[in-house]
């Protein structure tokens, strides 16, 4: 088993969730949302994030905005609409659902020891 794929994988699959956390704190452009994630160890490029971003608004769950910047163009800054906030209540929910699961999982796991040979 490749853990390196099966960790992706799982990154990939949080991205979505994990977007939504940080622009339930405030509007953000993609930078600020990239900085966010870097900073929650989450390290994600903008090819990646940007695609995300306009399917979430595609799915009417993000609206924009465009403002001024005073060092560069203007930017766009991406805000949760009110199916956001609600898909994000459900997020959560079913976040909490399955962090119990694994973490009973984990609990009733004995510990495997490896012996050097």
């Amino acid at each position: 088993m490749n853990i390196e794929n099966q960790k992706a994988q799982m990154r990939k699959g949080m991205l979505e969730y994990c977007v939504l956390l940080l622009l339930a704190r405030g509007d953000a452009y993609a930078s600020e949302l990239i900085r966010g994630l870097k900073e929650a160890r989450l390290i994600v490029v903008e090819g990646t994030l940007y695609p995300l971003l306009t399917r979430l608004k595609n799915d009417g769950l993000l609206s924009y905005r465009w403002e001024e910047s005073t060092s560069g163009p203007p930017r766009k800054y991406y805000s949760l609409t009110d199916q956001g906030r609600h898909t994000l209540d459900m997020l959560n929910e079913a976040w909490r659902e399955i962090s119990d699961t694994v973490n009973h999982l984990i609990s009733a796991t004995p510990t495997t020891h490896t012996t050097a040979l």
